[in-house]
């Protein structure tokens, strides 16, 4: 496929191989056509972000609205506070700040120019995470949510990997796997206490773990050929 051109084999057989076990889950395990929805195209959003490519946002624009849905029977608030409130505005965001930092495409693959935190981004970044993570833990208590501290977590977590993302830094993706896993974990327990069919969520956020994995490799790939080529 020609759209798929510049696809490296993993790229292919990850995007493949988590397709097709959502579509065996709807049928399986009687799941939401919803959360195929939401999976899918959260799936093709976080490839196309791991190979730095504009178009993840127009994935991203449908995958956060029907997340948030699914979220909200759940009582998962800070998951519904984040896509709808947070994620879906910034999806028009990322596309408009994305396409002002193109690249000249002399490194096949990626649409943009990737940067990197300094030290003092870190230490900006990490008390910026602990002190919104206690603060909307106990707001998150008080309207009475579930399981609020991983909720808080994965939701403050979040809001850090997607400022990082917006603004190309190569880090976003150790945010993004402590994302995923606490989001595993999250789903796990709330389908385990009460109860759903929506275990694509869990196929989801299990794809998202591998895709982060990669894109951290990849994009830490990219930054130093994009590096020695300015230099």
């Amino acid at each position: 496929m020609k759209i798929m051109k510049d696809w490296t084999v993993f790229e292919r057989i990850w995007l493949l191989t988590f397709t097709l076990i959502n579509i065996y889950l709807f049928f399986a395990w009687d799941d939401t056509i919803l959360g195929l929805i939401t999976s899918i195209s959260g799936m093709l959003c976080v490839v196309l972000v791991a190979k730095g490519k504009v178009s993840n946002y127009y994935f991203g624009i449908i995958q956060t609205g029907t997340y948030a849905y699914i979220a909200y029977g759940y009582g998962l608030y800070g998951e519904v506070m984040l896509n709808a409130l947070f994620y879906f505005p910034l999806q028009f965001v990322g596309i408009y700040l994305w396409k002002r930092h193109t690249t000249d495409r002399k490194i096949k693959g990626e649409d943009i120019q990737i940067n990197v935190l300094t030290k003092r981004g870190w230490i900006g970044t990490i008390v910026s995470f602990l002190a919104i993570f206690i603060l909307y833990a106990l707001f998150l208590k008080q309207l009475g949510g579930n399981v609020v501290w991983i909720d808080s977590a994965t939701t403050t977590l979040s809001v850090i990997a997607q400022i990082l993302m917006l603004k190309r830094y190569t880090q976003q993706w150790l945010f993004w796997i402590a994302v995923n896993v606490l989001s595993i974990v999250l789903w796990l327990k709330a389908l385990i206490v009460q109860g759903g069919n929506d275990v694509s969520m869990l196929v989801m956020w299990s794809a998202f773990l591998i895709n982060s994995v990669y894109g951290y490799y990849n994009w830490s790939k990219v930054y130093k050929k994009q590096k020695g080529e300015r230099m």
